[in-house]
């Protein structure tokens, strides 16, 4: 079997499911480490060796980004698939390496996704999740949202979730938030 075959057999098989669970989104989702756990068996059967390596790249426009490369490699040939993700070092609730990371870790699963064919079309981040009632951010418009907090554990979710990367719009789809909550959610 030559690498392209045995590349077809694995992605005909490969399982990876979503191990992941998102409590403030709910919603369910894979990371790369789902994915790789799911296809370390396959690449033992087929004796061949994947590599993951990651590169910062300076974009044209000032916008720093992380191209990660996915190679699979047996004794005779290798296939490689790259995928980058955007790094915004400002963002709140991170330092600078939980920025690079996270987009580290961004870019290492959809180049594997690429590389193995998943489909991630039906997670939460790339859902259409416009309404035909918007307010001024775009968030979805409910009359039954109700006011967040300023303590609790829904505040508590909300102000983790801020930290690992949600937007205040995001915030907006699920709850209606105060001034004064926002600045509490900021601190």
């Amino acid at each position: 079997m030559n690498i392209y075959e045995k590349l077809v057999d694995i992605q005909g098989r490969l399982k990876a499911p979503k191990g992941q669970y998102n409590g403030f989104g709910k919603y369910k989702y894979r990371n790369c480490e789902d994915i790789l756990e799911s296809v370390k068996p396959l690449l033992v059967e087929h004796k061949i060796v994947l590599t993951i390596s990651d590169e910062v790249i300076d974009g044209a426009n000032g916008i720093s980004f992380i191209q990660a490369t996915a190679e699979l490699m047996d004794s005779d040939a290798s296939i490689v698939v790259k995928a980058q993700a955007g790094i915004d070092p400002n963002k709140k609730g991170m330092d600078v390496a939980q920025c690079f990371g996270t987009s580290s870790s961004y870019a290492r699963k959809y180049a594997l996704n690429g590389l193995f064919l998943i489909d991630d079309t039906k997670d939460n981040d790339s859902l259409d999740n416009r309404h035909k009632n918007t307010d001024s951010d775009n968030s979805k418009v409910s009359d039954n949202k109700k006011w967040l907090e300023s303590s609790g554990d829904a505040f508590d979710k909300v102000k983790e979730a801020l930290e690992d990367g949600f937007t205040m719009a995001d915030v907006r789809k699920k709850y209606k938030v105060s001034k004064e909550v926002e600045q509490l959610l900021n601190k």
